[in-house]
């Protein structure tokens, strides 16, 4: 069995600005070790437009009535809402392979099979990152390394709402047609199997050991680990108290 664990963290409807700043503070303390194992977060959020490093102005169509974030990732605009299934890997590359494209590879191969495992057979698109079936694109992925470990990720579209693509030009392909599970497969209520093939399918791709626990815990142990390297910095030892006490 591997010795390299992998937290997968199932943290329901997220806000995009709280989930962005948990995922960089993630990130740090995956850094600076005060984490100790690589963490996987699946999550949805409600509408929102996000703008990566290699975005244009003139792919935003139709920003009215949603919040708009310019963000650290590679890539291009896209868009996150309700039925699509979010992957942010926070994961130390230096304990697999310390190469960009290996990564990004390995997450397609992770959509892949998990989709395979739908029963829906997917692809790569040479030149563009991301998963496709028969033409149509129905996983985006953009990341960004630091010290080589990994945030952002990956946006798996389940029962999204496909007319909300028409506020972009997604992934900045002039003419692209998005897709999702449920119009590829016709029935709905496959969140729960999307989400149980795709950390299935991490664990593979990354030959990793799976444990599963809540946000409310991640969330405890990130303050936690702060917590103790302000001790060490400081050479302070920290009292607990509740808000009514300070």
């Amino acid at each position: 069995m591997t010795s390299r664990v992998l937290q997968v963290v199932e943290a329901g409807l997220v806000p995009y600005a709280e989930a962005l700043d948990w995922q960089r503070s993630l990130a740090q303390a995956r850094i600076e070790g005060r984490v100790p194992h690589d963490l996987l977060l699946l999550l949805e959020h409600p509408p929102v437009v996000t703008l990566g490093r290699n975005s244009r102005g003139s792919h935003l169509l139709r920003p009215a009535g949603v919040d708009v974030f310019e963000v650290e990732r590679g890539g291009d605009v896209t868009f996150h809402g309700p039925g699509q299934l979010v992957g942010y890997p926070i994961i130390d590359l230096s304990g697999y392979k310390q190469d960009l494209h290996w990564y990004l590879r390995t997450l397609e191969q992770a959509l892949i099979d998990a989709l395979a495992t739908l029963g829906i057979r997917a692809e790569r698109n040479p030149g563009c990152t991301g998963v496709w079936t028969r033409g149509r694109k129905i996983a985006s992925i953009g990341v960004h390394v630091k010290k080589w470990v990994t945030w952002h990720g990956f946006a798996l579209n389940v029962a999204t709402d496909l007319a909300e693509f028409q506020r972009i030009v997604p992934c900045g392909i002039p003419g692209v047609e998005m897709t999702s599970i449920e119009r590829e497969l016709g029935r709905g209520k496959l969140w729960d199997e999307t989400v149980a093939a795709v950390i299935n399918t991490f664990g593979t791709a990354f030959g990793v050991t799976i444990i599963e626990t809540s946000k409310k815990v991640v969330e405890h142990e990130t303050v936690a680990a702060v917590v103790r390297g302000f001790e060490g910095a400081f050479d302070v030892a920290a009292r607990e108290t509740s808000s009514q006490g300070v």
